[in-house]
């Protein structure tokens, strides 16, 4: 059995699926976020969602295309339970890497709006 095939053909969508999930949770749950920071210019907002959306697809799906490769002898089912841990397991550090790093900007971005607005209104 042409085990590499198992451990790409399990990773990859796999891959894909998490990175969906987790994309999908932020843009729903991140707009509530930016109305805020761009007060409540909902059509700005929803602008910048999208592409963070996709700056969140291209960096997420092509890091996994490109560690698709395997260099590990894979010539077992435990072998390419391994590789399949490694490779996944790096993929969830990246996507929870991404989403703190998106709330970070979040945190960040509200604070200036809120530090303009107290300074403006004053």
């Amino acid at each position: 059995m042409n085990y590499y095939l198992l451990v790409y053909g399990l990773y990859l969508p796999t891959t894909v699926l998490l990175t969906l999930w987790v994309a999908r949770t932020l843009f729903t749950n991140g707009r509530t976020f930016l109305v805020d920071i761009f007060h409540g210019n909902e059509a700005l907002a929803d602008s910048v969602n999208k592409l963070l959306l996709t700056g969140f697809y291209l960096i997420n799906v092509g890091y996994a295309t490109l560690t698709l490769r395997s260099t590990d002898t894979i010539r077992s089912y435990q072998s390419a339970v391994e590789t399949l841990s490694i490779k996944l397991g790096t993929i969830l550090l990246i996507l929870g890497a991404m989403h703190f790093l998106n709330l970070y900007v979040f945190y960040k971005l509200r604070n200036r709006a809120q530090a303009y607005a107290r300074a403006y209104h004053s």
